[in-house]
């Protein structure tokens, strides 16, 4: 089992920065891809992917939408990985959600993420 929890989110106005931290405990040994996730606001909103990492760190990839203005690292030896966010607008309002999967590769598929953290909300302000 491995808990996640999410911080770092807020309200910022567009334009702005922050950057999303998740901390891992329980079982850190397994190596795992991490990725973050989102779910805007609204009852038919769906959860979308956002960016993800595999276990070294060499492999990343992102949502169209967010390539080129966020980025996602991680320091294994914190068990942390990190969202940071620039260039915000209020189409990035949304719960962040970090997730983990026992994977090789940095997945974007949400349903191959085992764990899940319970979600930081960023609010953009325009």
């Amino acid at each position: 089992q491995v808990h996640l929890v999410e911080s770092g989110g807020g309200l910022v106005q567009a334009g702005g920065s922050l950057r999303l931290t998740c901390t891992a405990s329980g079982n850190t040994d397994t190596r795992y891809a991490m990725g973050w996730f989102r779910q805007p606001p609204g009852i038919e909103k769906e959860r979308e992917f956002v960016a993800s990492i595999n276990w070294k760190g060499s492999s990343t990839e992102y949502e169209d939408t967010v390539n080129g203005r966020f980025a996602i690292s991680r320091e294994n030896v914190k068990n942390t990985v990190y969202l940071q966010m620039n260039n915000l607008n209020s189409a990035d309002t949304a719960i962040y959600y970090c997730a983990a999967a026992i994977t090789d590769y940095a997945t974007p598929i949400d349903y191959e993420y085992e764990y899940w953290g319970q979600g930081t909300q960023v609010t953009v302000a325009s």
